[in-house]
């Protein structure tokens, strides 16, 4: 390479987005509302691993879904072994639990996990290759109210963000008395329409997949096909009426969607998605529902789940769509200006009695003069700015700056943590 020749700037995948400055802090707000709705309600922290056996995802997930027949990434690790970057957090929580022993213990066993998972697919708004999740998961415990607490969650954490416009939809994909007659049933509607070969195969394969064609053609053919929810079992009808009558009980609105499929194999009983029109036609925000069966799937206990996934970056985009930034609030609460080398040092200790006082704390670093620090205050977002000089020095104090108002005074060092406390709370 000659001196006149520049290396070619490196760029992220295609469909990988980064999350900088200040667009990050709403991804951070929305990953926390979600969190903190979990933890309020019992849930402890799962940490997974990125990449699980392949045979993990094949098994529970489902072979006929798009997502292991075409958007799985999968290779091959150095020993031969077959692996793959997690799609969903399910399966691997599953695995988690049995391989821990967490279900020998006290249940239901209530996990929330939250990061990145991976889906070769078209990368478009809101939709990437890595994708960004909060989920839930309810391990153990086949009670209709646990049904309706996990929805709750999510209900809560969207409003706590200031979320309106999302609605809830809500079905019952019944259970192993009922779903076999159902299967056979909607079988033999589906092998006589007008339909292509590799649909005809996943209509033998999994014929409720069938139903989530989203093709003009097929969706047509489809407007009489049976629905699940008109062949419940008894038990699986009380199970959703109940679920319903919690959710009334809570005040979370929802709507019956007998036609909903979700996009995963394992799904049964309660089924649920959240969806926001604001959003065009990729409108889901998060989803989920009840998956018994999965663990004994996998090799664990015949014990019942249910959980969510909630997409973060679709959490944005809908923020966004009723005009809420959720990058709004700055990213610290009080900035300090020090004015000279002997005022720096004074200020430094001041700033650490902030944080450890949970105040989020910033400075102008570096030679700035007065302009260029202040500027650099109000792009920090800063409730207050604290400036410290030769002046202030001299008199044991600091200039305490409301931002909002431009008032500003002086206020002695020994009271001001107190001072600046009361003026971020205002």
């Amino acid at each position: 390479m000659t001196g006149t020749e520049k290396k070619t700037a490196l760029k992220a995948p295609k469909g990988v987005p980064d999350y900088v400055p200040p667009a990050s802090a709403g991804f951070v707000a929305v990953r926390d509302a979600i969190t903190t709705a979990a933890r309020r309600a019992g849930y402890g922290h799962i940490e997974l691993p990125i990449f699980e056996d392949t045979a993990l995802f094949a098994r529970g997930v489902g072979e006929s879904t798009d997502v292991v027949s075409k958007e799985m990434y999968s290779f091959e690790d150095r020993g031969g072994r077959s692996v793959t970057l997690r799609p969903e957090g399910t399966a691997g929580v599953m695995r988690a639990v049995i391989e821990h022993g967490l279900d020998r213990g006290q249940l239901p066993v209530k996990l929330c996990y939250a990061g990145p998972f991976f889906r070769y697919e078209r990368p478009q708004a809101g939709r990437y290759r890595q994708l960004q999740q909060v989920g839930i998961e309810a391990i153990g415990v086949d009670d209709p109210a646990l049904d309706a607490e996990v929805i709750a969650v999510a209900d809560e954490a969207f409003r706590s963000l200031g979320l309106t416009g999302f609605r809830l939809e809500l079905t019952s994909l019944g259970d192993e008395t009922c779903r076999p007659q159902y299967r056979e049933r909607l079988q033999a509607f589906l092998a006589g329409l007008d339909l292509d070969e590799a649909t005809r195969e996943r209509a033998r394969i999994n014929p409720l997949r069938v139903l989530d064609d989203k093709r003009p053609e097929v969706r047509a053919q489809l407007e009489d096909a049976p629905l699940m929810i008109d062949h419940l079992s008894d038990a699986s009808a009380e199970h959703f009426a109940t679920v319903r009558a919690h959710l009334d009980a809570l005040g979370v609105a929802y709507t019956v969607n007998p036609r909903m499929v979700r996009g995963l194999d394992y799904y049964t009983k309660t089924t649920f998605e959240f969806v926001h029109d604001g959003l065009g036609a990729q409108s889901g925000i998060g989803g989920g529902g009840r998956y018994d069966g999965l663990m004994e799937q996998l090799g664990g206990q015949a014990l019942s789940g249910i959980g969510f996934g909630i997409g973060i970056d679709r959490t944005v985009l809908a923020l966004q769509a009723e005009g809420f930034d959720p990058a709004a609030q700055g990213r610290v609460d009080v900035y300090g200006v020090a004015l000279g080398a002997a005022a720096k040092a004074a200020m430094v200790p001041v700033l650490a009695e902030f944080r450890r006082n949970g105040l989020r704390a910033d400075m102008a670093y570096g030679d700035r003069g007065m302009k260029g620090a202040f500027k650099a205050a109000d792009r920090s977002g800063a409730a207050v700015t604290v400036v410290i000089g030769e002046n202030e020095l001299e008199t044991g104090t600091a200039v305490v700056k409301t931002m909002s108002t431009g008032e500003q005074e002086p206020v002695p060092l020994e009271a001001i943590l107190g001072h600046v406390t009361r003026a971020v709370e205002r």
